[in-house]
C-alpha cells in the first residue's frame, strides 16, 4: 500500500505553477507576489527627525546638563511635509517635527522633553549623543535594495511595503479556479427538499472552503447522482478549471462511477489508494495539465484528505515556496488507542502552556463525525505502527489554523 509521503510527493511533482497577473496591491492581501520588487527610492529620503525637538550642532551643546544648560536663539520651524529654507548656524537651532527633514547644519535633534523655550531662545538641558533622534537617509531602504521576493505572501506589512516605496500596481500569481462535486442519490442540495432517504450536501461546501483559504477560488458544480449519465455530466462540467475535486464515487461499490468516467476523459491516474485513515480510498490522476482528485464520501474523510494531499498541491499552483501546515511536538493529554497500518490523522485540540504543546482528541473519531472537524485545531498525526499513545508521551502534531488556546 502506497504511504501518506510517497502519495504527497507524487501529487507535487505533478502539479504546475500558474501563471501570474497584475493587480493594483490593494486588491493584493493574501495573494503570492510574482515578482521581485526592488526599490526605485531611498527611505526616507534625506536625514529627518525620529522625535518633536529642536535640531543643533551637538559642539553647541555637548557640556549641557541639568544645572547648566546651552542656550541657543531659535531662527525657524520646520514642519513634516516641509522642507529646510536655511541651515543652523554656531550658537542656533531650528525647531523641528517628528519626519521633517534635518536642516543642513545641524547633526543632532534634541527631544522637546529635555528643553525649555522663552521666546526665540530654548535651554537644552540634556547633551546625549552626536546624532541622537536622527533618522539616516535610506535607513528603511536604499534605491535598488530588494523589498520582497518573489513567491512572498503579501499580508499587512508587505502591502505597507509596497505602497512605501510607491508601488500601486504588483504582479501575483494567480489564484487556482477550483471545481468542487459531490455524487450519491442520497445527497440533497439547499434547493431540493430533505426527506427521509437524504441528508444534505455539506461535502462540497466545507471543501469550497477549504479551497478558499487554501488561496483558491472555488465552483461548487452540484452533485451527480449515481448513474454513468450524471457523473458524466457534472465531471464534463468540472474539467474546465484548474483543478477538480470529486467527493464520493471513489471506492469499489456498484454505484461508484468516478474512476471509470475518468478513464473515459483519459486520465492519468497516479494512485487510487493510500495507507491514510480516515480516507483510504483517495484517488489522484492528471487530465491534460488539470489535476484531478477523488476524495472519500465520508465528510471527515473529505477534508482530512483535501487537507494532506488537495492542500499542498493549490499552494503550489498557487506560487507559495512552502506548501505544508507548522508541525509540532505535543505532549498527550489522554491515553489513545489505534489500529495499526495506516498514517492515523486523529481530529485534536492542541494548546500551548509553559513554552509547551499538549494536546488530547476531540473525542469520537469516526469518519462521519464532522463535529470533530469543527473542533479541531490541529492533526494528531499518528505513524503506522502506532497501536497505543500513552499519557505523557510526544507525538507529532499538525496545526491547521484555528486559534491555539494559551493558558
Amino acid at each position: 500500500m502506497r504511504q501518506v509521503e510517497d502519495a504527497i510527493k507524487i501529487v507535487l511533482d505533478n502539479i504546475k505553477v500558474l501563471g501570474t497577473e497584475r493587480i493594483p496591491i490593494q486588491d493584493s492581501f493574501g495573494r503570492v507576489l510574482g515578482e521581485d520588487v526592488n526599490s526605485s527610492i531611498y527611505l526616507p529620503p534625506w536625514d529627518n527627525s525620529a522625535m518633536d525637538g529642536y535640531a543643533v550642532k551637538w559642539d553647541d551643546i555637548k557640556e549641557a546638563a541639568k544645572e547648566r544648560s546651552a542656550n541657543l536663539k531659535i531662527t525657524g520651524d520646520i514642519r513634516a511635509g516641509s522642507m529646510p529654507d536655511k541651515p543652523v548656524g554656531k550658537g542656533e537651532t531650528i525647531r523641528i517635527m517628528t519626519g521633517a527633514p534635518v536642516p543642513d547644519g545641524a547633526d543632532t535633534v534634541v527631544r522637546v522633553e529635555d528643553t525649555k523655550y522663552e521666546g526665540d531662545v530654548v535651554s537644552i538641558f540634556r547633551s546625549g549623543k552626536k546624532g541622537e533622534n536622527i533618522r539616516k537617509r535610506g535607513e528603511n531602504v536604499k534605491e535598488g535594495d530588494m523589498v520582497l521576493k518573489k513567491g512572498t505572501l503579501i499580508g499587512s506589512g508587505q502591502l505597507g511595503s509596497l505602497a512605501m516605496i510607491g508601488k500601486p500596481v504588483v504582479t501575483v500569481f494567480r489564484r487556482p479556479v477550483v471545481n468542487v462535486m459531490s455524487t450519491g442519490d442520497e445527497l440533497a442540495d439547499f434547493d431540493e427538499k430533505l426527506t427521509e432517504n437524504k441528508i444534505p450536501n455539506s461535502n462540497s461546501y466545507a471543501v469550497a472552503s477549504q479551497v478558499i483559504e487554501a488561496g483558491g477560488v472555488p465552483h461548487v458544480v452540484g452533485i451527480a447522482r449515481d448513474t454513468k449519465e450524471s457523473t458524466r455530466e457534472k465531471i464534463g462540467q468540472g474539467l474546465v478549471g484548474d483543478m477538480l475535486i470529486v467527493s464520493g464515487g471513489v471506492s469499489v461499490g456498484k454505484y461508484d462511477f468516478v474512476k471509470d468516467i475518468l478513464k473515459e476523459y483519459g486520465i492519468d491516474m497516479k494512485f487510487w489508494t493510500v495507507g491514510i485513515r480516515p480516507g483510504h480510498p483517495i484517488a489522484f490522476g492528471i487530465v491534460g495539465e488539470r489535476p484531478v482528485f477523488g476524495l472519500p464520501g465520508n465528510p471527515v474523510s473529505t477534508m482530512v484528505t483535501f487537507e494532506v494531499f488537495a492542500r499542498p498541491a493549490l499552494m503550489k499552483m498557487g506560487g507559495h515556496t512552502s506548501y505544508f501546515r507548522p508541525t509540532v511536538d505535543a505532549v498527550v493529554e489522554e491515553e489513545f488507542h489505534d489500529r495499526p497500518g495506516r498514517t492515523h490523522y486523529v481530529r485534536a485540540i492542541a494548546r500551548y502552556k509553559d513554552g509547551k504543546y499538549f494536546v488530547r482528541s476531540t473525542g469520537t473519531q469516526g469518519s462521519g463525525v464532522l463535529m470533530s472537524m469543527a473542533y479541531a485545531n490541529s492533526f494528531m498525526v499518528l505513524p503506522p505502527d502506532k497501536e497505543k499513545v500513552l499519557v505523557g508521551e510526544i507525538v507529532k502534531v499538525q496545526l491547521i489554523g484555528r486559534p491555539i488556546e494559551h493558558d
